[in-house]
């Protein structure tokens, strides 16, 4: 039941995360433009890079260091102490860094840029990764909601044309920066002080290094194809493909919440030695997140002809073919999330875990280089899932010895029979149909009962597991 209520915080979390921008999207990019967008979407692209620098594989590493061992309040708060000495320590370094990059832009980016840096600050404030290893996802939720509420609120007060742009960056910034320190107060009642002579925080400096490579190679795919479209098509492209990015993220947020849920659990049954567990939550983990990722997938792309235009704006129409190239990385994502996030990182088998995502980098980097020139913001949308499907047949090569993978992929051809049905019938319903909130809230539901019902007939694994929570429950 823990599991279950985590999954459903961070859930909750990520979508808040995704959902903050997105709700105000329609009003954002009709006052910004395309053009202030595609600043937006450029410069923080760049300082995404300096944050990953700063912050290095600290998060992934600190959660999987608490769970590990969160059952001795000393050790726990004396680790706690020394990875958060070391996360200000790698920002201070990466800010002083992004002060020398900043002269090489002109002096009308300077602003937005030192704006934007905002959220590096804030990358030193973050102690998220401590309340996940604890496995305690309420309060991140709770505190970070109000956050994001009242930033929504102030960017519909505030940002009025697109001379606010300025306005925009900052109130995104300092929504991070307020959020991060309002986790801070809840420490006390968890940690304990303890002596500076005995802290050690260089100790914990190679092995989160290790875990920077697949950090900062994974968050490739978040920022190249919007540095790279803004450098060989331009900034109204690369906005165009932010937005798609962000609607397609908003709904795998969805999926890949299990992963930070699962992470430090499996790290403690492994810590605990327990391998046929770690095997039966891998089972289970991948069969559910299947179950989601495939409608999601249908759904989107049988939406996304009506949807982004009505959503964004005649400006943004392109977005749509975007986000129907791009639909397929939902499911691969999905699937990575469990052998990588939540199998091999825990496990302490970083080394393939950061073959797969630095080779899916690559490939990320030379399909870009190729199908950008050729297909714009569409050929970097077909570059992510290339990229992607790559990592996901590399981790799935990488576990073969000791998971049995036909028992993994055993009952997914359930999910896409009942996905494709339901994709059928939304998709001419979307061509058929005036988009509007009443229609498209339609479309959703006759999709969700007809996939249900597919899956039903079908007898996937997803209902039986429904039964048996439904029973202990």
């Amino acid at each position: 039941m823990k599991v279950v209520k985590n999954y459903l915080y961070n859930m909750s979390y990520q979508i808040l995360v995704l959902l903050a921008p997105l709700v105000t999207v329609p009003y954002v990019a009709r006052v910004l433009g395309s053009h202030g967008v595609g600043v937006n979407s450029y410069t923080n692209s760049w300082i995404t890079f300096f944050l990953l620098l700063g912050q290095m594989g600290i998060a992934l590493y600190g959660n999987r260091e608490i769970a590990y061992h969160r059952d001795s309040k000393t050790e726990r708060s004396k680790i706690f102490w020394e990875i958060e000495i070391l996360q200000a320590l790698t920002i201070t370094f990466a800010y002083v860094v992004f002060l020398i990059f900043l002269f090489r832009f002109s002096h009308a980016q300077r602003p937005y840029f030192l704006i934007q840096s905002l959220l590096i600050i804030a990358g030193g404030l973050d102690v998220s990764w401590y309340f996940m290893g604890m496995e305690d996802f309420k309060k991140t939720v709770l505190r970070n909601t109000v956050i994001k509420i009242v930033s929504i609120a102030l960017i519909f007060a505030l940002v009025k044309g697109p001379n606010d742009l300025g306005k925009y960056i900052l109130l995104l910034g300092m929504s991070q920066v307020v959020g991060n320190l309002t986790l801070w107060p809840y420490l006390r009642e968890s940690i304990s002080s303890v002596k500076v002579r005995i802290l050690r925080p260089f100790r914990h400096f190679y092995p989160a290094l290790l875990l920077f490579i697949p950090t900062i190679t994974t968050q490739v795919y978040l920022v190249v194809n919007r540095i790279m479209l803004g450098r060989l098509d331009s900034i109204v492209a690369s906005g165009q493909f932010d937005y798609a990015d962000k609607i397609t993220k908003l709904v795998l947020a969805i999926v890949t919440a299990t992963g930070s849920v699962m992470l430090p659990h499996i790290a403690h049954k492994f810590a605990d030695g327990d391998v046929r567990g770690i095997r039966q939550s891998l089972y289970n983990s991948f069969d559910f997140v299947s179950s989601l990722a495939v409608p999601m997938m249908f759904g989107l792309a049988a939406i996304s002809t009506n949807f982004a235009p009505w959503f964004l704006g005649s400006e943004f129409a392109p977005t749509a073919k975007i986000m129907f190239i791009e639909s397929p990385a939902i499911v691969l994502i999905a699937w990575s999330n469990v052998t990588g996030t939540q199998y091999l990182m825990p496990v302490n088998r970083v080394k393939e875990f950061t073959a797969s995502v630095a080779v899916g980098a690559g490939v990320n980097v030379v399909c870009n280089l190729f199908l950008i020139e050729a297909f714009g913001a569409n050929g970097a949308a077909l570059a992510t899932v290339i990229s992607e499907f790559v990592v996901t047949a590399m981790q799935v090569y990488f576990i073969r010895t000791t998971i049995r993978r036909r028992q993994l992929f055993k009952y997914t051809w359930k999910y896409f029979v009942s996905g494709f049905v339901m994709f059928i019938v939304v998709y001419r319903l979307n061509l058929l149909m005036h988009m509007n909130v009443t229609n498209l809230i339609i479309q959703i539901l006759i999709g969700a009962v007809i996939y249900a019902i597919c899956v039903y007939f079908t007898n996937a694994p997803i209902v039986s597991q429904a039964k048996g929570f439904i029973k202990r429950k």
